[in-house]
C-alpha cells in the first residue's frame, strides 16, 4: 500500500511566502488551481505570473504578484482575517491561515511595541496571498505532511521601511522565540541580508513539522527569490513523494516527547493556571497537575508538563520564571497518536467545533468541543450531556454517509 504524500521544503537560500508559493508551482501545482482557489477570497487587486530564472546553476520559478492600485491599499490585521473568515474556502485552510496571521500579528506588536493588528510592512493584498496560497496550495498537492529543514539565519544588515537592521528582522527573531523553530545561524556559508520574510517564518512554523522523514521522493521544485547573490543559490526546494514506512496497518504513530515535573508546595493556586496556559501557548502537548504529600506534612501539587522534545528547554525556562521551583525533573516518553482532524461542524444545534479521531482515513471517534457545546446548550436549554451526545452522532453520521444534512435546529 502506498505510503501518505509527504514533501520536504529544503531552505537552501531562505524563504518568503511567493518564494514558498513558486516551490510549490516549480514542483507541479497549476497555477489555474492557484489561481481558482485564491479566487474564493472576497479581495482583488492582484494578478500572478510565473517566470523560469537561474539562481546559481538551478532552474527555478519566480512568482510575481503584481498589485494594482486597489491591491496597493494598506490593510490591517482585521481585514486579513475577515477576508478569510468570508471566503468559499476549506475549514481547515481557514482555520490555519488564521493561525498565521494570529502569529504574524503577535510578532509585529512584539518586534515594533505597536499595537496589536498593525502589521507594518506587511500590510498590502500580497501577504494574504502567499499566507492562504500556501495554505491551498498544499492542500491542492495533495501533501499529508510537510517536513522543513531548520531556517538559514541571514548575516550582515538588510534594509526596512524603519531603516537598516541585521540579517535577520525584529518580526522574523519574535516568531523564531515564540515557536522555538530550529535555526541555522553563522558559518562561513551563512546567506548575507534577510533570508527569511516573517511572512515565511510564520507560514513555515504554521505547517511545518521539523522533525527528520524517510521518503521516495517524487517530484522537486525550486521557487526563487528576487535577489540573484553571486555567494549561494537564493531559493527554496520542495521535495514531494510518500513516506517510507508509513503503511497504515503500522498502527498509530509513536512520538518522541520530554516529560518535564517538578514539586511545588508554596505558590498560590491562581498561578497554576496562568503557567499552564503559557506552556500550551509554547506548545506543551498537556500540562496537569496532582495533588501530593511533601515533607514536614505539607500539601503540595505535581506539576506535570508533556513537551516536543525541542522545546523542553524553553519549556524549563519558563517553569523557573514562572513557579517557585528549584529544580525540574526531565526524562524522555514516547507515545502513541492517533490520527486527528480539526473540523467545523454545522449541527442540527448550529455550528460547532469537533475533534476526529481517525484510522486508515476513517473516523472511529468524536469529540465535540466543550465551549461551544456549553453555550449551545445555555442557547436551547438543553442539558450538556444531550448536547454533546446529539452532536457526537450527527457528526458520525454525516463522516460516514456525507449527504446527511440535520433537519432540525430545535
Amino acid at each position: 500500500m502506498a505510503g501518505k504524500t509527504v514533501a520536504y521544503l529544503d531552505m537552501i537560500g531562505g524563504v518568503s511566502g511567493d518564494i514558498l508559493l513558486a516551490a510549490m508551482l516549480d514542483a507541479g501545482l497549476r497555477l489555474d488551481d492557484l489561481r481558482a482557489e485564491l479566487a474564493k477570497l472576497p479581495d482583488r487587486g492582484y494578478d500572478l505570473a510565473t517566470e523560469r530564472v537561474k539562481r546559481g546553476a538551478l532552474d527555478a520559478t519566480l512568482l510575481h504578484v503584481n498589485l494594482d492600485d486597489d491591491g496597493r491599499r494598506p490593510r490591517d490585521f482585521a481585514e486579513f482575517t475577515a477576508s478569510v473568515r468570508q471566503s468559499g474556502l476549506s475549514d481547515a485552510t481557514k482555520q490555519t491561515a488564521g493561525r498565521i496571521f494570529d502569529a504574524l500579528e503577535s510578532a509585529e506588536a512584539a518586534a515594533h511595541g505597536g499595537t496589536p493588528g498593525h502589521l507594518h510592512e506587511l500590510a498590502t493584498v500580497d501577504t494574504l496571498v502567499d499566507v492562504v496560497g500556501a495554505v491551498a496550495g498544499l492542500e491542492l498537492l495533495g501533501v499529508d505532511r510537510l517536513h522543513a529543514s531548520p531556517f538559514p539565519a541571514g548575516s550582515g544588515n538588510a534594509r526596512s521601511e524603519h531603516g537598516p537592521m541585521a540579517g535577520v528582522s525584529p518580526a522574523t527573531m519574535a516568531i523564531y522565540k515564540s515557536t522555538c523553530a530550529p535555526v541555522r545561524a553563522g558559518g562561513a556559508t551563512a546567506p548575507p541580508g534577510e533570508t527569511v520574510t516573517p511572512t515565511g517564518a510564520a507560514i513555515v512554523t504554521a505547517i511545518a513539522d521539523f522533525s527528520p522523514v524517510s521518503m521516495t521522493v517524487r517530484r522537486t521544485g525550486y521557487g526563487a527569490g528576487r535577489r540573484d547573490p553571486s555567494s549561494h543559490a537564493n531559493v527554496a526546494g520542495l521535495w514531494l513523494g510518500e513516506e517510507v514506512g508509513s503503511d497504515s496497518n503500522a498502527g498509530p504513530l509513536a512520538r518522541s516527547l520530554t516529560l518535564l515535573e517538578t514539586n511545588i508546595d508554596d505558590m498560590p493556586g491562581e498561578l497554576f493556571g496562568h503557567v499552564q496556559e503559557r506552556l500550551f501557548e509554547q506548545g506543551a502537548r498537556d500540562v496537569w497537575f496532582t495533588p501530593i504529600q511533601m515533607k514536614k506534612n505539607r500539601p503540595g501539587i505535581l506539576l506535570s508538563a508533556l513537551v516536543p522534545d525541542d522545546i523542553a528547554d524553553s519549556a524549563a525556562n519558563l517553569l523557573f520564571a514562572e513557579t517557585s521551583t528549584f529544580g525540574i525533573r526531565r526524562r524522555p516518553i514516547e507515545r502513541y497518536e492517533a490520527e486527528r482532524e480539526l473540523v467545523e461542524f454545522e449541527s442540527s444545534l448550529g455550528r460547532v467545533t469537533v475533534k476526529l479521531k481517525k484510522k486508515d482515513d476513517e473516523t472511529i471517534q468524536v469529540a465535540p468541543e466543550y465551549e461551544d457545546c456549553r453555550r449551545i446548550a445555555a442557547e436551547h436549554g438543553l442539558g450538556l450531556a444531550e448536547v454533546m451526545d446529539r452532536i457526537r452522532s450527527e457528526t458520525l453520521a454525516a463522516q460516514h454517509h456525507p449527504a446527511t444534512v440535520p433537519d432540525s435546529h430545535s
